[in-house]
């Protein structure tokens, strides 16, 4: 079964967007970067792009592709540690696991409920509603890292 050219264009969509976050994590001047949260963003790039990365292997790696992806949302606002190599090898994992399991969505499965195990007020949502979502709050946190690194190019 191969999939639909909405699938495959959501899968371009989230490569598109996964290779950005590569990059703002690239553009970070230096690891301690990573780290530091700057003015109302509660939380720093490395954080941030650990939760995304969490966040996409769980809702479309694990309940969509069947991936056996085991979630650690605590370690994903905890762990404060890696280096900016270690948060590339993950985007980069996570982007080699779901743009394929995005792209090999069929119509079908797009119209269909959402299966996995999505917060109260998405519950009932189509797995194409729910994507849409995913991708906004993968955009939301991509401008706070954005907001993250401008910060670090001015003085405070």
């Amino acid at each position: 079964m191969s999939g639909s050219a909405m699938g495959r264009e959501l899968g371009d969509v989230v490569g598109r967007e996964l290779d950005r976050l590569a990059e703002e994590v690239r553009a970070c001047p230096g690891e301690r970067a990573l780290w530091i949260a700057r003015g109302n963003q509660g939380n720093p790039p490395g954080t941030l792009a650990l939760h995304l990365v969490g966040n996409l292997s769980h809702y479309i790696g694990a309940h969509l592709g069947q991936t056996g992806y085991v979630r650690d949302r605590p370690a994903e606002f905890g762990d404060c540690d890696l280096s900016k190599k270690e948060i590339l090898d993950r985007i980069s994992t996570c982007r080699a696991m779901v743009v394929p399991v995005l792209e090999s969505l069929t119509d079908d499965q797009l119209d269909r409920e959402y299966p996995g195990d999505a917060p109260e007020r998405m519950r009932g949502v189509s797995t194409r509603g729910y994507l849409i979502h995913t991708i906004w709050h993968l955009g939301w946190h991509l401008g706070q890292m954005y907001y993250h690194r401008l910060g670090e190019q001015s003085p405070e």
